[in-house]
């Protein structure tokens, strides 16, 4: 048999546990880049990628944020359009470099948004 004492360190801890885990339940760690920003190339495909679609900007969420124009993504098929966003502004970051399409070595390469 468990004494009484036991029993209510058991469950003294057990709900313990449980508002910790209660707590940290809607917790989120957002990753910061480190500097320098490396580019990688993304997708390449032999074609250009069809004219950018028209959006229309919708007014930002506030004085933080950078308007992220939509653009084409190449998914091993063909482009599909990907809408427009607003991304937050980085600290300590001064210029927004939109992502873009670039002709190199004869094929079309994906080159991500990124701040410098």
């Amino acid at each position: 048999m468990i004494s009484p004492r036991i029993t209510a360190r058991l469950t003294l801890a057990a709900g313990a546990l449980s508002l910790g885990a209660l707590a940290l339940a809607g917790c989120t760690v957002e990753a910061q880049p480190a500097r320098p920003v490396v580019v990688a190339p993304g997708p390449v495909e032999p074609a250009p990628p069809p004219p950018p679609q028209a959006e229309t900007v919708p007014p930002p969420p506030s004085a933080a944020y950078v308007w992220q124009p939509g653009h084409w993504h190449w998914n091993g098929v063909r482009y599909v359009w990907v809408r427009g966003h607003y991304v937050v502004r980085q600290a300590g970051w001064q210029h927004w470099v939109h992502g873009r399409w670039a002709l190199r070595g004869g094929a079309w390469v994906w080159v991500p948004a990124h701040w410098s």
